[in-house]
């Protein structure tokens, strides 16, 4: 099932992408993660893991994950073992993020499952998942698009 309405959105007249479901689950995780995780010093990351399977994210035990994070819809989240989001990631998982065992994204880094099509008149949205590969190091402040798989070990 896509997370998109089943008719096409019309962002340029005002028109929301996603159903009023997914909306709410949205705010119901930012509300909770703002209050509950985001404060949190880094030895919780147990607490924080819970709370993005609780969510739907599928986390390795050994996952860890910042609590200045952001994390735009945990269902379409995957971390291997060891994998790491550093402080101030930005996951905007409109599609599936997988990152693989032993991966680290920095601090600031960005991963950006979405964008428009930019020749289409009503500028649809398009999610593409993302592939971190085992081992790969994502560097503060990098930038990973839609569609990107970063391969095992590899620097970015």
């Amino acid at each position: 099932m896509t997370l998109l309405d089943a008719t096409q959105s019309r962002p340029l007249e005002g028109g929301p992408s996603f159903s009023l479901r997914h909306r709410i689950f949205r705010a119901v995780w930012i509300l909770t993660w703002c209050l509950l995780a985001a404060w949190t010093p880094p030895p919780l990351r147990r607490w924080r893991n819970w709370l993005l399977r609780c969510f739907g994210a599928d986390l390795h035990p050994t996952a860890r994950v910042y609590g200045t994070a952001r994390i735009w819809y945990p269902p379409n989240l995957t971390m291997g073992a060891h994998a790491v989001f550093g402080p101030g990631v930005n996951c905007y998982c409109m599609d599936r993020i997988t990152v693989g065992e032993k991966a680290v994204v920095s601090q600031g880094a960005h991963l950006c499952g979405g964008t428009h099509d930019i020749n289409d008149p009503d500028f649809q949205l398009q999610a593409r998942p993302i592939v971190i590969g085992a081992g790969a190091w994502i560097a503060a402040e990098a930038f990973i698009g839609p569609g990107v798989t970063v391969g095992d070990y590899a620097v970015v």
